[in-house]
């Protein structure tokens, strides 16, 4: 089995979740699955210093930042086609509201890349699973958003603690469409009828171990729906 993993850089706060695509990687790994990562040819929205949290000015870009994640071993999303990969998984971090969509700024009125859009549409109209984690699936959200599909996706849990507005980003995927169950660190959404696994991971306050389990859950749970 070929899964892919959409990373979106490489630093929380304006690209991939380190931690998260890690244990991806080593959660898919552990099953004997292949990780294919993909990765995006183009200027992140900005660059973060994540010592003191101050905007730099010198410009990164999503695929080399990436490649850092990837050890190099990575291919551009217009080179991946749902033929090529069993199933996607997209780990969190600010990049995918800021990179691979506009969500950070615009909420549920923001846009998504043309290009990671058509991988996601493409993946699931041939019925492939995917799983998003943390912020990711605001993609989902807007991805499918004319398609009625009637997505269940979790971003987290209004009773855990999180350092984020879950409510507010629960009524911005309820305005796309989805129903947003709540979850808590010790639970994943699995939308069997429309094959996609979600997860709150860091949307809510987590230690490393309860991080991994999560993720461990999620991809367990991609591996069920994979090999049923």
């Amino acid at each position: 089995m070929k899964i892919g993993v959409l990373l979106s850089g490489a630093g929380v706060y304006d690209g991939a979740e380190i931690h998260e695509s890690v244990l991806t990687l080593l959660e898919i790994e552990k099953l004997g699955y292949e990780a294919v990562c993909i990765g995006v040819d183009a200027p992140q929205h900005h660059v973060i210093n994540h010592l003191n949290g101050e905007e730099e000015t010198a410009p990164r870009n999503m695929l080399q930042e990436a490649a850092r994640i990837a050890r190099g071993n990575i291919i551009e999303i217009s080179k991946v086609f749902p033929a090529d990969i069993d199933a996607l998984v997209i780990p969190g971090g600010f990049g995918s509201a800021k990179n691979f969509s506009s969500w950070a700024f615009e909420g549920a009125n923001g846009q998504i890349r043309p290009d990671v859009k058509l991988l996601l549409v493409n993946m699931y109209n041939v019925g492939k699973p995917i799983v998003a984690l943390c912020v990711s699936p605001v993609l989902l959200a807007l991805a499918f958003e004319d398609m009625a599909i009637g997505q269940q996706l979790t971003i987290g849990s209004t009773t855990a603690t999180s350092p984020y507005s879950i409510s507010d980003f629960q009524a911005g995927l309820q305005a796309k469409g989805a129903q947003t169950p709540d979850c808590s660190i010790q639970e994943i959404c699995i939308d069997a009828s429309n094959r996609i696994i979600t997860a709150p991971c860091y949307m809510l306050e987590a230690s490393l171990p309860e991080l991994q389990q999560n993720i461990h859950q999620a991809i367990l749970a991609l591996q069920q729906l994979l090999e049923a």
